[in-house]
């Protein structure tokens, strides 16, 4: 009978550092998979809606909304395809607007 084989320190060390590379492989890439998936989750939420108190001119809807501190953008398009930029106040009142010329 062959008496048992007795492991090398150096192929001991050589071991336990392939396991360890092992499961830090694993976690990171669990990692990697975490934060893809919590990224694509947060690409599914809901755009700003305007605000009840911002009413646009008749036959005119609204391309684009920009919040900022203490006013609100809202580029509209009318029937013609006529572009405007509407900034509003926090209450709703009309700021400015803006009218954009097309290109030539």
């Amino acid at each position: 009978m062959n008496a048992p084989f007795e492991e090398p320190p150096h192929l001991r060390t050589l071991r336990r550092l392939v396991n360890i590379l092992t499961v830090v492989f694993i976690l990171g890439f669990l990692t990697i998979v975490a934060v893809i998936v919590m990224r694509f989750a947060s690409l599914g939420t809901p755009a700003p809606q305007m605000p009840e108190n911002i009413a646009l001119p008749s036959g005119e809807t609204a391309q684009a909304v920009t919040l900022g501190r203490g006013w609100m953008a809202v580029v509209s398009q009318n029937q013609d395809g006529q572009e405007t930029i509407y900034i509003f106040n926090p209450d709703g009142s009309l700021r400015e607007s803006v009218l954009i010329k097309a290109r030539e």
